[in-house]
């Protein structure tokens, strides 16, 4: 049997053990399972945890003793790895591109495998009571379909580009690229390039709101996609017929690729807009221009 055949069965299987309940929807905020101290912890906190340690654990074991001649693990990684870095590379710039890669594909193969987690079987079609209320809740759910953990992401995201900018390009040419003027003064007349700076300085005020809506914009993206996914998924499932959902299964491992390329992509640009200036120049940590090599050699 195929593995196509062998997904069809699966995702027919499990989409008709879902229960009538179910087709209402997902619900719209992760439930809690129970609670440690304070803190309650949902289905979709427990479905990330899982996540993160099989990540841990599959590429540990994948390179565990890594060889010339890779096997199909480590040339799974090392093929990962590489097409990652190809990709941020020259948005990033030379200068920032090592430093922010562990962050990149970090992001990019966490969303990815969460993205996905909602597609194995069993996650959002094996439900509980919750004895405090006496409803049913699913036992487990998609993390990035939990906006709290879009926003995590959105926050952890933004907290690494800020210190890239900072730590490579400086916070004055920060403070110069966003307000200060762009014209160039040997080309402009004076009398236009003065007034110039009140008018960039009103732009560097719209980009810090544009900024600071950066992690709002990235969480509701990637928790609207996956979020309307698996409630296609239930609605689908629930109307209890074989094969039906199998389309939006290859529909989901599509958009949550695509989803996690997004993201990762996004975050790149946001560095590379600040500390990409190009091969002729590099900067310091405290934002000074230094020649580069080549330069200076001749």
């Amino acid at each position: 049997m195929s593995w196509v055949k062998k997904l069809t069965l699966l995702a027919s299987i499990f989409g008709t053990c879902v229960p009538a309940f179910a087709s209402e929807g997902v619900a719209a905020a992760a439930e809690p399972l129970f609670h440690l101290g304070p803190l309650p912890v949902t289905n979709s906190m427990v479905t990330s945890w899982v996540v993160t340690v099989l990540l841990i654990v599959g590429i540990r074991l994948a390179i565990k003793r890594p060889k010339l001649i890779p096997g199909r693990g480590q040339a799974i990684v090392e093929t990962l790895v590489q097409g990652i870095n190809d990709l941020i590379s020259p948005i990033v710039g030379p200068n920032v591109a090592k430093p922010a890669f562990p962050l990149l594909v970090g992001l990019f193969t966490f969303i990815l495998i969460q993205n996905w987690s909602g597609l194995v079987p069993g996650v959002g079609t094996i439900y509980m009571v919750d004895h405090e209320t006496g409803s049913w809740m699913e036992l487990i759910r998609p993390g990035n379909a939990d906006l709290n953990g879009t926003l995590a992401l959105a926050i952890v995201a933004i907290a690494g580009w800020f210190y890239f900018i900072m730590r490579y390009t400086g916070p004055a040419l920060v403070l110069k690229d966003i307000f200060g003027n762009k014209a160039d003064k040997s080309e402009v007349p004076a009398i236009i390039y003065y007034p110039l700076f009140l008018i960039f300085f009103a732009v560097g005020l719209i980009e810090i709101i544009s900024i600071a809506f950066r992690p709002i914009s990235l969480s509701l993206r990637l928790f609207g996609n996956v979020f309307g996914g698996e409630s296609l998924i239930h609605a689908m499932s629930s109307m209890q017929r074989w094969g039906l959902p199998m389309p939006f299964y290859f529909l989901e491992l599509l958009i949550g690729f695509v989803q996690a390329f997004v993201f990762t992509l996004l975050i790149s640009v946001y560095i590379g807009l600040l500390c990409n200036h190009g091969d002729d120049h590099a900067h310091d940590s405290h934002g000074h221009a230094e020649a580069d090599p080549k330069e200076a050699a001749h």
